[in-house]
């Protein structure tokens, strides 16, 4: 799924209304699993001024990005805080463990061929699935549809009792995943 997605379905799923440090916690773990990624894609092409095809078609599957990958992508580590936040009943914590582990539940079923080492200190070992929310040689032209329904669906929850602030960041996620679907589909999918 694309960033904008995780974090409306994190935030629909686990923000309650009424309580920003919870809705806050919610966004925050549903963008931590790609957070690494952003921040060194951002690195190596401004930084470094490696060109977007080194990051994704070499760096994104070099042993060393693939480790950091299997930290933050860790459903074992992210298991452990998330049994510690329920333990220590803090509800930020649970919100916030529990938007990642959905994160890295869904990319899980949707990565064909670029999924991630999600089972890492155990395990190296990574889950190819059938269908991609990018790839159309893997059925994006039918999932990338239904994941944009699902983000409008949880805006439209997000939406309802929420004050001006948090609606204005919810709309412009929104529209950041409509744009960002629109352009892979018609990219990718098409």
């Amino acid at each position: 799924m694309n960033t904008p997605a995780h974090l409306l379905t994190g935030a629909a799923l686990f923000g309650r209304k009424g309580d920003n440090v919870i809705l806050g916690a919610a966004v925050l773990g549903s963008l931590l699993p790609d957070l690494s990624l952003y921040l060194m894609t951002a690195w190596a092409i401004y930084v470094q001024g490696l060109s977007v095809n080194v990051v994704f078609d070499e760096l994104y599957f070099s042993p060393s990005w693939q480790q950091v990958f299997a930290i933050d992508n860790s459903i074992p580590l992210w298991g452990l805080a998330l049994g510690v936040a329920i333990w220590a009943k803090r509800g930020w914590a649970i919100a916030l463990c529990a938007a990642a582990l959905l994160h890295i539940g869904l990319d899980f079923t949707m990565h064909a061929g670029d999924g991630r080492p999600n089972f890492w200190p155990f395990s190296d070992w990574v889950f190819h699935s059938p269908i991609s929310y990018w790839d159309r040689r893997h059925h994006a032209h039918l999932v990338e549809p239904v994941a944009l329904a699902a983000s409008l669906v949880c805006f439209a929850v997000l939406w309802r009792g929420r004050g001006w602030v948090a609606r204005a960041g919810f709309t412009l996620l929104a529209l950041m995943e409509l744009g960002t679907s629109s352009v892979m589909y018609l990219i990718f999918a098409g």
